[in-house]
């Protein structure tokens, strides 16, 4: 698939939102987190802004963005619908949650239990955005069980590493860099575990199967259905080289996991403020990268009919 940027900043800056609003929509309430003003409208700011910039970003990739709303309209059915709509829902519960933090200090009652709404709904955002792809029958590299909880790590991750940073201007955290290791380690197997799978696996449809023809023989295409690049080919058959995949995929492993690991454990030890806002800098750009060979690597089905073996 053509990796649209607009569409990497949108998966890539809602889910470090959502997942931040998520952990602080928990933490906060059972006080795990510093009390103070200061801290709420770092943490709840930063959420906002990257949830809210991703969400806007998506819409550029629409051919029409001003019709963006209708696509609330397809909840029942439609795992984008869906979406839109977790991500609204969730703004609703954080804002009184926002309220009641940063002007009266409360992280308890119908605060606490506003704050515990919109992790809730954060997560579920987050789950769906995973889904929209995972159930995309026809791209075999995103309909499988390793997409949806990919993203929900990832997002998480991003999450812990933003709270690991903007915490330690108010406190010294201790559980914090803890459970990001810890997280770090699982996102990063999970990942892995994604490459190795569409690696060894390919869709089970080929020429013969789509066309219906295997019963015949060995089926081959005479000749193109086109004569020369169209949609199809520029959107849904978009091919990266594979020496290029293996060199993306160094890049992304070292930038997203491991310099995030070790920064991370760096800044446990040393208290390093430093290394903690190293290990976001680099997380963000190796999900950038991640995300990227994430749409770059999938192949439509479609592409049988232009020549391709295998999707």
């Amino acid at each position: 698939m053509n990796p649209a940027l607009s569409i990497i900043f949108f998966s890539t800056a809602s889910g470090a939102g959502f997942g931040l609003l998520l952990l602080v929509g928990l933490a906060a309430p059972l006080g795990l987190v510093p009390r103070n003003a200061g801290f709420a409208f770092a943490t709840l700011g930063v959420a906002v802004v990257l949830a809210v910039a991703g969400l806007l970003s998506s819409t550029l990739h629409l051919g029409r963005p001003e019709r963006a709303w209708r696509a609330f309209s397809q909840w029942r059915s439609s795992w984008l619908s869906r979406e839109g709509v977790c991500s609204l829902l969730t703004f609703v519960p954080a804002a009184i949650f926002g309220v009641g933090w940063f002007f009266l200090g409360r992280t308890d009652g119908v605060f606490g239990l506003c704050g515990f709404l919109a992790a809730l709904l954060a997560g579920l955002t987050i789950l769906c955005t995973g889904m929209i792809y995972a159930t995309l029958k026809p791209i075999h590299q995103w309909h499988n069980g390793w997409v949806m909880p990919n993203y929900l790590l990832l997002g998480l991750m991003a999450g812990l590493l933003l709270l690991d940073f903007i915490v330690r201007f108010w406190a010294l955290p201790t559980a914090i860099p803890i459970v990001t290791l810890v997280v770090i380690v699982v996102a990063w197997w999970f990942k892995e575990s994604y490459w190795r799978f569409i690696d060894g696996n390919s869709a089970p449809s080929t020429i013969a199967s789509a066309t219906g023809l295997g019963r015949r023989g060995k089926v081959r295409m005479l000749e193109p259905p086109n004569t020369e690049a169209n949609y199809l080919l520029k959107e849904m058959g978009f091919r990266i080289a594979r020496k290029h995949r293996a060199r993306l995929r160094l890049v992304a492993r070292a930038a997203a996991f491991i310099v995030p690991l070790l920064a991370t454990l760096a800044a446990l030890i040393a208290t390093s403020a430093i290394a903690a806002a190293v290990a976001v800098l680099s997380a963000a750009l190796g999900l950038v990268i991640e995300r990227w060979l994430f749409f770059a690597e999938a192949k439509h089905t479609v592409t049988l009919y232009y020549g391709a073996e295998v999707a």
